[in-house]
């Protein structure tokens, strides 16, 4: 196989961060060579570079970037060779399709070794990204690939507004307006929600929760005199308290779908509240290929918006910079994005 010059981000072990010349090679059987547009950067990298993140849902050393959008360079035999020159984005869960979840259709609970895009395997901090072109999702020709970055977490939280189903009438509550918060206002306004609340406590994201969908942003404290007023609550904020706070706002016989992964334990649900309110509970983990195909087709057909999400951008070299804006956000950064 040739080999291509290229550079990418490593993060050799916790605590290290380099930039690094890679030899990318020709794409395999089965595979596609991506060259990267868009790269965004989230909490779960830096758990990566702080080395928080679960020992066994990363490998070092490690390429991140399981968030990006690209064209693809080159096809791999037995993948379509009209794949090349298109504009795509990419499912990160590299499951084995033939377990009984996979099966079913939940590919983030494959019964195979844990293995992602950006986590195990190289992700796409990088020129160029090497990937099975069967997780490829592929875009309008005109899509916007700076906006298309923000599909993953899009599918994540469409995962979570599948799991919720809302119909036409509902009222709905949305625990946290960053990015993950703020599509899911997107996705639920766009399934017929009567209303869309939006929680958080930065109040400066109001004007941009309205822009998404939402009646309204509140605080954490104003919510509680919401107490079980909602018919759908969606948490997708991970923050202490967040996942009680949805609880109280659900009424009984309501639905709540979590998706944050608080860093304390301690932060948990009593089973005596739980069963009380009736309350059906989903949790969603990542994003399932269903969830892909609902984000991708939503915005392809300019239901979904992630655009007004992105925030600043950085050169690929500047990721140092990325980070220090990803620790302290302001308005105007929900999402950060690198460009390769």
């Amino acid at each position: 196989m040739t080999t291509t010059r290229s550079r990418a981000v490593r993060i050799p072990g916790p605590g290290r961060l380099e930039i690094t010349p890679v030899e990318v090679r020709s794409p395999g059987a089965g595979e596609a060579l991506v060259r990267v547009a868009w790269a965004g950067i989230c909490g779960s990298d830096r758990d990566l570079l702080e080395g928080t993140r679960p020992a066994p849902f990363v490998r070092y050393p490690v390429t991140p970037g399981h968030e990006w959008s690209g064209t693809v360079e080159s096809a791999g035999a037995g993948v379509d060779a009209g794949l090349v020159g298109r504009p795509v984005v990419g499912e990160g869960f590299r499951s084995c399709r033939v377990c009984p979840p996979c099966r079913r259709g939940d590919t983030t609970l494959c019964e195979s070794a844990y293995d992602e895009t950006g986590f195990t395997a190289p992700g796409a901090w990088c020129d160029y990204l090497t990937i099975p072109a069967r997780l490829l999702h592929v875009l309008p020709d005109d899509a916007d690939l700076r906006a298309a970055a923000l599909l993953e977490p899009a599918a994540c939280i469409a995962g979570a507004a599948l799991a919720a189903g809302v119909v036409p009438g509902d009222r709905v509550a949305v625990v946290g307006a960053g990015a993950l918060g703020l599509l899911g206002v997107q996705l639920l306004a766009a399934a017929g929600a009567a209303e869309v609340v939006a929680v958080d406590p930065n109040g400066s994201r109001t004007s941009l929760a309205l822009r998404c969908g939402a009646a309204s942003l509140c605080s954490p404290d104003e919510a509680e005199e919401l107490a079980g007023s909602f018919d759908v609550v969606l948490e997708a904020a991970g923050a202490p308290g967040a996942a009680r706070l949805a609880i109280r706002l659900v009424r009984r016989g309501g639905r709540m779908v979590l998706t944050g992964i608080p860093v304390d334990e301690s932060d948990s649900l009593g089973v005596q509240e739980l069963v009380t309110a009736a309350v059906h509970l989903r949790a969603v983990f990542g994003a399932p290929s269903a969830a892909w195909v609902h984000a991708v087709r939503a915005f392809s057909t300019g239901v979904l918006d992630p655009a007004p999400l992105v925030g600043r951008t950085f050169a690929l070299e500047d990721v140092e910079s990325a980070f220090a804006a990803l620790d302290h956000p302001d308005r105007e950064d929900v999402k950060v994005l690198l460009q390769p």
